[in-house]
């Protein structure tokens, strides 16, 4: 009997001892994943993470800051961390690293600095630093989770750079807002001048009123033509504006820069109405000299050439300037007055066609002179509006919508006046226009 009780006794003491067995076992195979998972999450992080001891020396390093820094881990392993840092910046680096582990507590490195690392090849970058710590057997060891911020740094700068290009924008704007204000107060000067002196001449009251009646007139125009065209501009300046400050976003550029675009496309449509109406005050003070200039015909097609090289950049989705060149005698024209008939002629067409639509354009050097013809697909022009398309300040009721003066082909025919030359157009309402220019061998 004591045999077997002994033997039952050897038994329980087995069961217990496999018990513990397994339990042990198990516990070994579930630390062993989680100390695989944890080297797995340390390892492949998608952020450069270096582990010191206490005398600065590295004693981890992951993939990613293999990747940041060019080394591979076992270059670095017992190295201190100051070979991660630029050679000027040792001594600096020494005492903040004492300092942090004279009082250890999570917290960014260079607050209000920029930071800078250096790689295997020397190279520098900028990076955000964030640093924390950990004791074992009470040792201390200090975690340094590193970030390159380049690509940051350089959208700062590509932002700097936009705004100091709205800085230049909005003083041209209040560059050309003054000029525009001076030439009303001249125009407004004028115009006072001439109703005294229409006041003063009791033999010509008749005319004076006429005279009074039609500069009120084209002073009422004028205004309601310049407040109406810089309200559009003013407007598109103004809403974008507000919205680079909306998009203030540096994973956003394309949408910055389109506002930007709008902006200087609206300055320079700002600039070309007042240029219209300066050109309409110098006709009208008969202060526009005409320049006839003999070119062969080299010269006048280069010039042609150079006009719409400029205006092709203007042209709207899927639009086509096709331009044809043909005789070979030498014409007769001032430069700068075929230079605005053209590029006026051309805009116009530009402005009144839609996407996808073609303009012809031909320059003919004949014998008997210049000859322009620019022919567009656009809107047309109704037989209604037809007679009154060279008067100033005239829009088309199909127009109306449209940026413009009412004031190019008035200027347009002025200038040809002066050069003895002529103008003449065919339209039909939504099938297009076609304007032929011929300047004269005088």
């Amino acid at each position: 009997m004591p045999a077997i009780s002994s033997l039952i006794t050897f038994g329980y003491i087995l069961i217990i001892l496999i018990a513990i067995f397994i339990v042990a076992n198990n516990f070994l195979t579930f630390m062993t994943t989680i100390s695989q998972q944890f080297q797995a999450l340390f390892d492949y992080a998608t952020i450069g993470i270096v582990v010191t001891d206490k005398d600065g020396n590295i004693i981890n390093f992951n993939h990613y800051a293999e990747q940041q820094f060019g080394y591979s881990k076992e270059e670095v392993l017992g190295k201190t961390v100051d070979v991660l840092v630029p050679r000027n910046l040792h001594k600096a680096h020494h005492h903040h690293r004492t300092d942090f582990y004279t009082n250890p507590h999570p917290r960014r490195m260079g607050e209000g600095r920029d930071l800078f690392a250096q790689r295997k090849d020397g190279t520098e970058f900028p990076v955000e630093i964030s640093l924390s710590n950990y004791v074992i057997n009470e040792e201390i060891f200090v975690i340094a989770f590193i970030i390159d911020i380049t690509v940051r740094k350089k959208n700062e700068v590509i932002v700097l750079e936009q705004k100091k290009e709205l800085e230049k924008i909005t003083v041209e704007i209040k560059k050309l807002n003054s000029e525009l204000e001076q030439k009303v107060d001249y125009r407004t000067k004028m115009l006072r001048e001439t109703l005294t002196e229409l006041e003063k001449s009791k033999d010509e009251l008749n005319l004076a009123l006429e005279k009074e009646k039609e500069l009120n007139e084209l002073k009422s125009r004028f205004v309601t033509t310049a407040s109406h065209e810089f309200r559009t501009p003013l407007s598109t300046i103004l809403s974008s504006s507000y919205l680079l400050e909306k998009y203030n976003n540096l994973n956003e550029p394309g949408k910055r820069e389109k506002h930007i675009e709008r902006i200087k496309s609206a300055v320079a449509d700002m600039k070309g109405i007042l240029e219209d109406f300066l050109s309409l005050g110098k006709l009208e003070e008969g202060i526009v000299r005409v320049d006839l200039q003999e070119m062969d015909t080299e010269q006048i097609f280069n010039e042609t050439s150079v006009i719409i090289a400029d205006l092709k950049l203007l042209l709207k989705h899927g639009q086509q300037l096709n331009v044809q060149y043909l005789g070979n005698n030498n014409v007769c024209v001032d430069r700068l007055l075929f230079k605005h008939i053209l590029t006026n002629l051309i805009q116009n067409a530009i402005k009144f066609s839609g996407e996808n639509k073609p303009i012809e354009v031909t320059c003919e050097a004949g014998e008997k002179g210049l000859t322009l013809v620019v022919q567009d697909n656009g809107i047309g022009i109704s037989e209604e509006d037809q007679q009154h398309l060279f008067e100033r300040f005239f829009r088309g009721k199909n127009a109306v919508n449209i940026q413009g003066t009412g004031l190019g082909l008035h200027i347009i025919l002025k200038y040809l006046e002066l050069m003895n030359g002529r103008i003449s157009f065919t339209s039909k309402l939504n099938e297009g226009t076609s304007f032929t220019v011929n300047i004269p061998n005088k």
